[in-house]
């Protein structure tokens, strides 16, 4: 092997790393955007409350929530006529 080849294979080599760096740089930037982040978390959100295959809604998840909501509401309530 001679030294021209060894600085050839090395520029190729530093190339084809800048080139994955490059990729890993641009999929961060778009993991870490405030629109890419909103959409995950409506997703999440969604997946919560959806069956994401069928589509129907998880009764037993919003009914918990419906259910926290209004006990929040009921404390809320009855703690104001307490304190009057």
């Amino acid at each position: 092997m001679t030294k021209g080849d060894d600085t050839s294979s090395l520029e190729h080599e530093i190339e084809a790393t800048r080139v994955r760096l490059a990729g890993t740089i641009d999929q961060l930037i778009y993991r870490a955007s405030p629109k890419t982040i909103a959409g995950r978390q409506v997703a999440t959100t969604k997946a919560h409350f959806v069956d994401v295959e069928t589509g129907q809604p998880r009764t037993d998840n919003i009914l918990k929530v419906v259910g926290s909501v209004v006990g929040v509401v009921v404390v809320i309530v009855v703690l104001r006529k307490v304190v009057r």
